[in-house]
């Protein structure tokens, strides 16, 4: 995998300074932008609308935009299509027209894009550091330590399936094509499971150990039945051998900090203040935090939810703010708000500015392809076997 920060020569090869820290501060507005040009960070919100409009409009049927959900309003704004990470990197393959596929959303995504697109389209991340941090608690080396530890434990016929989910490095969905294994979306995720125990007797579950949970719950594993992986310290308790024996799904250490902070306490509150109300959460939440919600599933699931709600429906829904601000104004005959009141967007989402996006399109308009996310070849052809076998079930 390469993550390839291109800036092309302009027609006097010339680069335009970068921000400095202190000017950084001066024109962000709370949000950090770095390693662009000044002449785009300083430009007010108005500029960057029309220069992104032109530029969009002068690339035409050669560009897609694609707006993940968890974006900002002054980015969702320009997207030809919104989704979850999965289905905006399905709507980039199904648009050959298109050259140049610009993912508004992080790292992993644009990977899954540029595994999934044809080889003459570029996918292009608008900031390279939008990444995400449930992905990067597990890399290629500890899964791969994880996978030796566990064959060394319980023996060569142990069974085992890795299924990764989609939020993740495409060196790890290449892993578990390697292996057997499968990618799975927080929408396909049971269905992934019962499959995974069809090929074997044990799941490796990685990076998501609440979405891993929660799952298999509802596909009747008992607790008991579940061991939970830090790859820090992974052997640590004096029976870590016995409950790997025991298990049937191994749940990687990881979490979303997004997701993490909603609380049954804040759910509490929310029947208390508000009789009647519907509660509506994300499978990456805590097990506790699920079961003491009225519905539960992805985010195109809670979307869908909402859409079809009668008017005068009341919601506590405990996801990303952006997508639950963007889903309260889009349905003002319904009452809605998020569970914290004082959630932080999804942090690494939030570095998409449209400074960003400027930049990147208008380097597009002069054929300068800036910050393309490319995969290699070995890790895109198994990555996309772990996705073809997802996407035959």
């Amino acid at each position: 995998m390469a993550l390839q920060t291109a800036c092309a020569e302009s027609k006097e090869e010339r680069i335009l300074p970068l921000l400095s820290t202190r000017t950084r501060a001066q024109h962000t507005h709370s949000t950090r932008i770095d390693n662009v040009p000044l002449m785009y960070a300083e430009m007010s919100g108005d500029e960057l609308d029309r220069r992104i409009a032109a530029a969009k409009e002068k690339l035409g049927e050669r560009l897609v935009i694609l707006g993940h959900h968890y974006q900002r309003d002054e980015i969702i704004k320009y997207a030809d299509f919104r989704g979850d990470s999965f289905k905006l990197a399905q709507l980039a393959a199904a648009r050959p027209q298109a050259d140049y596929i610009v993912f508004c959303g992080v790292h992993f995504m644009a990977e899954s894009a540029d595994i999934l697109s044809a080889p003459h389209q570029r996918v292009i991340l608008p900031n390279p550091a939008a990444g995400c941090s449930m992905a990067d608690m597990a890399n290629i080396a500890e899964v791969e330590e994880c996978w030796q530890m566990l064959h060394d434990t319980l023996g060569e016929d142990a069974g085992i399936v890795p299924v990764t989910y989609m939020n993740s490095a495409a060196n790890l969905k290449a892993f578990c094509g390697r292996n057997g294994g499968i990618v799975c979306t927080s929408s396909n995720a049971p269905a992934v499971i019962k499959w995974a125990f069809n090929q074997g007797k044990r799941v490796l579950f990685f990076p998501d150990e609440h979405l891993g949970r929660n799952t298999a719950l509802k596909y009747g594993i008992a607790e008991d039945q579940m061991a939970v992986w830090n790859p820090k310290d992974p052997m640590a308790s004096d029976d870590a051998e016995e409950e790997l024996e025991r298990s049937r799904i191994i749940l990687w250490k990881g979490y979303c900090t997004t997701h993490m902070r909603f609380h049954v306490q804040q759910i509490a509150k929310a029947r208390a203040d508000y009789p009647g109300i519907k509660i509506l959460v994300h499978p990456e939440c805590r097990r506790e935090v699920v079961e003491a919600a009225d519905l539960y599933g992805s985010t195109e699931y809670i979307i869908g939810q909402i859409e079809k709600a009668p008017a005068g429906s009341q919601w506590g829904i405990g996801t990303e703010i952006n997508l639950v601000h963007r889903l309260a104004k889009e349905h003002p005959e319904q009452f809605i708000f998020c569970l914290d009141p004082i959630v932080c967007p999804c942090s690494t989402m939030y570095r998409i500015h449209p400074a960003y996006l400027a930049w990147v399109l208008e380097g597009l308009v002069e054929d300068q392809v800036i910050n393309q996310v490319t995969v290699d070849g070995e890790t895109a052809l198994w990555a996309r076997v772990a996705l073809q076998r997802m996407l035959s079930l």
